[in-house]
C-alpha cells in the first residue's frame, strides 16, 4: 500500500468515526422562557461544551413557564427554564414527573413594577395601585407572586387590584392603549419599555421582597426521563454550568463580554445591543443552588393566596444532587474582574 493510499485511507477512519460521533449525539429539547440569562444555554451550546459530551441541544422559546409544566410531565421538553410558578407546586400535588434542579434567575433579578407615564406624579406608593390594574405573564406565574408580595408591604393584596394576564411583548401596546396601569417587567423588557417611553420605573422586587437573594427562576427536569438518562444529566448540567460561569464572568464585564452581548443579538435573545450595553443582566448563582428559603417562601405564598393546595418539604421541591456533581467536576468559582461593584452572580 502506497504513502497516498495510507493517507486516504487515515482520512476516510477519520471522518468516519467524526460521522459516528455525530450520530450518538443525543438530542435534548429545553424550554426557555426568553430573557438575557437565556444566553448561558446559547454561550454553551455554541462554544462546544454540551457537544464534548454528546449533547445537543434543541431550545425551544416558551411564553412563561407556568403553561409549560405540562409539557415537561409529558415529556416533550425534558428540561424547562424559567419562574417559579404555582404549576410546578400543583405538578407535584398530582405526584407528576417534576423537579427543580438549578437556578436561573437570583437577586438582583432587574424586574421591576413599572407605571404608565402619565401616573408617575399620581400614584407614589403602592397602596395608591389599589382598584387598578396590573399584568403579569401567567397565572399564577413567578411575575403574580412578585406583585404580591409587593403589595403586601403596603397593606393591600392581589384581591385589591385587577390582574391581566398578557405576554410580556403585548405590554406595550397595553401601556399605550390605558389598558393596564402598571406591569411587572423582567429584562430586556424593561429596557425597552424604559427607552421607548412606555413606562417609567415604580418599585423593585429587588429593594422589596424577602427572603434574599431572591430566586425566581429555575431550570425544571422530568424526573422520569432523568431517572433513565442520570449520566447525560448529569453531564449536561456541567456543560450547562461552565456556560453559567462564562456569563456571570461577562456579567462582571470580563473580555468576553462584548462575544456574549454578540451571541446575544445574533440568535435574538435581545435584538438591540445598547440596552446590554446600558443595563444590568440578570443575575444568577455561578454554582447553581438555588435558595432554599425563597424558594420554600413562595410555595408558602402560593398556597395562602389559593393558587395551590399542599407545601412540601425542601427535599420534594428540589434535586441537588446534579449540581453537586456538576461542582465536583469544575473547579471553585472564582471572579476573573476583580473590580466589579456588581451584586449578584458571585
Amino acid at each position: 500500500m502506497t504513502a497516498i493510499q495510507r493517507s486516504l485511507l487515515a482520512c476516510i477512519a477519520v471522518l468516519a468515526g467524526a460521522g459516528a460521533a455525530h450520530a450518538q449525539e443525543v438530542t435534548v429539547k429545553v424550554g426557555t422562557v426568553r430573557s438575557i440569562s437565556t444566553v448561558a444555554i446559547l454561550w454553551a451550546a455554541e462554544k462546544g461544551y454540551f457537544k464534548e459530551h454528546g449533547i445537543k441541544v434543541a431550545n425551544e422559546n416558551l411564553d412563561t413557564a407556568a403553561n409549560s409544566i405540562a409539557l415537561l410531565a409529558q415529556n416533550q421538553l425534558q428540561i424547562v427554564e424559567g419562574g417559579i410558578s404555582a404549576a410546578y407546586f400543583n405538578a407535584l400535588e398530582k405526584d407528576l414527573p417534576v423537579a427543580m434542579v438549578l437556578d436561573r434567575v437570583s437577586s438582583p433579578i432587574g424586574h421591576n413594577l413599572m407605571l404608565r407615564p402619565d401616573l408617575k406624579g399620581e400614584i407614589t406608593t403602592l397602596r395608591a395601585l389599589k382598584g387598578k390594574t396590573i399584568a403579569t405573564n401567567g397565572q399564577g406565574a413567578v411575575s403574580t407572586y412578585e406583585v404580591g408580595k409587593l403589595l403586601e408591604t403596603d397593606g393591600l393584596s392581589l384581591n385589591d387590584v385587577d390582574i391581566k394576564v398578557l405576554p410580556f411583548t403585548q405590554y406595550a401596546i397595553a401601556f399605550a392603549n390605558k389598558a393596564i396601569d402598571a406591569a411587572i417587567v423582567i429584562p430586556p423588557f424593561t429596557a425597552q419599555l424604559l427607552d421607548g417611553g412606555h413606562a417609567v420605573n415604580f418599585k423593585s422586587p429587588d429593594d422589596l421582597v424577602t427572603p434574599r437573594p431572591l430566586t425566581i427562576a429555575v431550570s425544571m427536569v422530568n424526573t422520569d426521563w432523568a431517572k433513565a438518562n442520570r449520566e447525560l444529566l448529569r453531564n449536561y448540567y456541567v456543560a450547562y454550568l461552565r456556560g453559567i460561569r462564562d456569563y456571570c464572568q461577562a456579567y462582571h464585564g470580563s473580555s468576553i463580554r462584548q462575544q456574549m452581548i454578540d451571541l446575544s443579538i445574533r440568535t435574538g435573545t435581545e435584538t438591540r445591543s445598547e440596552l446590554l450595553h446600558k443595563y444590568p443582566w440578570p443575575a444568577r448563582s455561578p454554582n447553581g443552588r438555588i435558595n432554599i428559603a425563597s424558594m420554600l417562601d413562595m410555595q408558602a405564598w402560593y398556597r395562602k393566596n389559593k393558587m395551590s393546595n399542599v407545601e412540601f418539604p425542601a427535599e420534594r421541591l428540589v434535586d441537588m444532587s446534579y449540581v453537586e456533581y456538576a461542582l465536583q467536576q469544575l473547579p471553585a468559582w472564582e471572579l476573573e474582574n476583580k473590580e466589579s461593584k456588581l451584586e449578584g452572580c458571585r
